[in-house]
């Protein structure tokens, strides 16, 4: 350990890294197979600690929460996803119609800056392209959820913009029910 202490950091990440695939392949199959299927427990995340309150009923909070959703929902630790929120956040970009003003270009580089990298360039394209899509269908994200009579239609609708899948719906509207039904 001595040795990697006088290394560059990433070299010493790559060594590490290394080290730890070779432990994995060392491994008998029947380890490997019970260590994939050991589940990787996560937190929720709710809404209220990404600074979003529900509870106003505003449309542009609503839409933030959904905008958080749009990141949670891809397969990346919960902490990446939430800096890449803060960034969007920052930046200002947290309706469709500053998404849309933003561009591609714009939105990889904040996804980039919030360490969401794995998935910048086709979650820039899925944010493009589900505020386009909301602004042809229904013009605001507040009049998708009038329409919507029940928290399934809602479900349905939302699952009809491309790339949106049921764990981000799932996400969603398990902080909405509530506001929702009432």
């Amino acid at each position: 350990m001595l040795l990697i202490a006088n290394l560059p950091v990433k070299v010493a990440h790559l060594i590490i890294t290394l080290v730890l695939c070779w432990c994995i392949l060392a491994m008998p199959l029947k380890c490997k197979t019970e260590l994939m299927r050991m589940p990787v427990k996560q937190k929720k995340i709710y809404a209220k600690e990404l600074g979003i309150d529900l509870a106003l009923g505003q449309e542009t909070e609503y839409f933030k929460w959904f905008l958080a959703c749009l990141l949670f929902g891809k397969p990346v630790q919960q902490e990446v996803a939430k800096r890449a929120y803060l960034e969007l956040v920052q930046e200002g970009i947290t309706s469709p119609e500053a998404i849309l003003k933003a561009g591609w270009d714009k939105l990889v580089e904040v996804l980039d800056r919030g360490h969401y990298v794995r998935y910048d360039f086709s979650t820039a394209t899925k944010l493009l392209d589900v505020s386009k899509a909301l602004k042809e269908r229904y013009g605001t994200f507040g009049a998708l959820l009038k329409e919507s009579r029940t928290v399934d239609e809602l479900s349905s609708r939302l699952r009809e913009f491309k790339g949106v899948g049921p764990k981000t719906v799932e996400i969603f509207l398990r902080d909405m029910k509530p506001v929702l039904e009432k």
